[in-house]
């Protein structure tokens, strides 16, 4: 057993991706094991298989087993409820003590939203973007990073100052089922997820959604790389950044920190983002008064200008009330949000890595 090897694992609805962390990097090359399969019994020897191929590849058994896997979920006990996207899992499954006997370590389940913003708050966008403060000279620090991923759904985690939020139910930062503000009588994942941008892409173009283009074609048709509706793709990603604007100021306005974005369709940040945060600074109009929709400003950290504007210096020296001394102080109220720095898999397996050790203490 090498004390300082984590097995990890980013499990979803079509992959299983395997990995092994070691003083917070990857050292082994990810894999990955399709997930679907008839029957309860071959998933779970799909994972048990999965994790021994991770010895072999490592020469060595790990310290403990760590990995994302979706909910409903009693995350703390390891038991994994009824799953939409792997549908064999049906009545709880005890999947921490089932890996236990077989590997005889300890294992620790999470979500995949907390072990992703878990990752970039110890390792990727939050030390990135203090390391730019500092090179500035401001003395400005974050502690607190709220992520959001975007694909097949919508997750969700917070970090606040180095201690993951997960909840007394294992339920922490679950936005996924936030009330769309578009369409009230649903969730906001069904606008900000893969299906919601090919489902408005086909409305507004007038095709059917199995003729959809994927995300991908759709972010290329609005920067018109590609042929297509570019009024419907633009449409697509301008609903997908109304939705996500109104969950994420209040994601914000709770952690008051930097927010991190991950998940297959974060690629098309060059589309979105500048609408995300027009949005996000957008105020709120109530008889005819322009009113906030934060207390602070969002600054795209993506954009080479604006994360200047966001790290630079400001504030000043003032005097304290009957005396001499001075302090410094900063009027400026500013909130950063960027795309991930580690790859959205590489943040979960660092994530996964660091609860493990945390726990093992």
């Amino acid at each position: 057993m090498n004390s300082n090897i984590i097995f990890v694992l980013d499990a979803g609805g079509t992959g299983f991706k395997f990995s092994a962390v070691q003083e917070y990097r990857e050292i082994i090359e990810p894999f990955t094991i399709p997930s679907e399969a008839p029957t309860l019994e071959e998933v779970l020897k799909k994972i048990i298989d999965g994790f021994h191929e991770c010895e072999k590849r490592c020469g060595s058994q790990a310290r403990a087993i760590s990995f994302c896997f979706p909910g409903p979920a009693d995350y703390p006990n390891g038991i994994i409820g009824d799953l939409a996207n792997l549908p064999t899992f049906r009545g709880g499954v005890a999947l921490k003590q089932m890996l236990e006997n077989e590997f005889k370590v300890p294992v620790f389940i999470n979500n995949d939203g907390d072990l992703f913003v878990y990752g970039e708050a110890l390792a990727g966008l939050l030390p990135a973007v203090n390391q730019l403060l500092e090179q500035r000279d401001n003395p400005k620090r974050y502690k607190n990073l709220f992520g959001v991923t975007l694909g097949t759904g919508f997750g969700g985690g917070l970090v606040i100052n180095k201690v993951l939020v997960n909840g007394d139910n294992s339920a922490g930062s679950e936005i996924w089922c936030t009330r769309n503000c578009l369409y009230p009588d649903t969730t906001a994942e069904e606008s900000v997820s893969i299906r919601g941008v090919r489902r408005v892409y086909a409305r507004e173009a007038g095709i059917a959604f199995d003729d959809a283009p994927q995300p991908y074609d759709i972010y290329r048709i609005a920067k018109g790389e590609q042929e297509g509706h570019q009024e419907a793709a633009l449409k697509a990603w301008d609903e997908l950044t109304t939705v996500l604007a109104d969950v994420l100021s209040n994601g914000l306005r709770c952690a008051d920190g930097i927010a991190v974005i991950g998940g297959g369709l974060s690629g098309a940040w060059p589309v979105f983002m500048p609408m995300l945060i027009k949005k996000l600074n957008e105020p709120y109009h109530n008889n005819g008064n322009a009113l906030p929709k934060m207390e602070t400003v969002a600054y795209n950290l993506e954009d080479a200008a604006d994360c200047t504007r966001f790290v630079e210096k400001s504030g000043k020296m003032i005097t304290v009330p009957f005396s001499d001394q001075q302090v410094w102080y900063d009027a400026a109220k500013r909130v950063g949000v960027g795309i991930t720095k580690l790859g959205t898999s590489s943040a979960v397996a660092i994530g996964a890595y660091a609860y493990a050790m945390n726990q093992l203490g």
